[in-house]
């Protein structure tokens, strides 16, 4: 089965190709009709079992402090648009069971943490 991807606004929209080229069922936010904001798109990746890519930490936050549900967050940090697409790549092979336990997953330059969120 594919691994799904929702790609938030924020995340450069010339990613998915390379994405769905390595064969990830990807969605990217940006071609929605209009933005309906953090809250609806963590909905929707979760409704849809979808990992949900980002580079803003409100998602965590959401999932972290309010609960909310989701099938993980990768959340890029100072990664470069045209390393994104890579980047997400990598952290899905290398951590594809940490993200079926909701992790979160922050990446930057040389540095990757996980945390998993353990929700009531």
């Amino acid at each position: 089965m594919k691994t799904k991807l929702l790609l938030d606004t924020c995340v450069w929209g010339k990613a998915k190709e390379p994405l769905r080229e390595a064969g990830f069922d990807v969605e990217w936010v940006g071609d929605w009709p209009k933005d309906p904001g953090d809250e609806e798109i963590l909905r929707v990746a979760a409704e849809q079992q979808r990992v949900l890519i980002t580079l803003d930490k409100d998602f965590g936050l959401l999932a972290i402090h309010h609960g909310r549900q989701h099938c993980g967050i990768i959340r890029l940090v100072d990664v470069a648009a045209t390393s994104q697409a890579p980047a997400i790549i990598e952290v899905i092979q290398r951590f594809a069971d940490d993200l079926a336990d909701r992790a979160i997953i922050t990446v930057e330059p040389g540095r990757i943490r996980v945390r998993i969120v353990d929700l009531i």
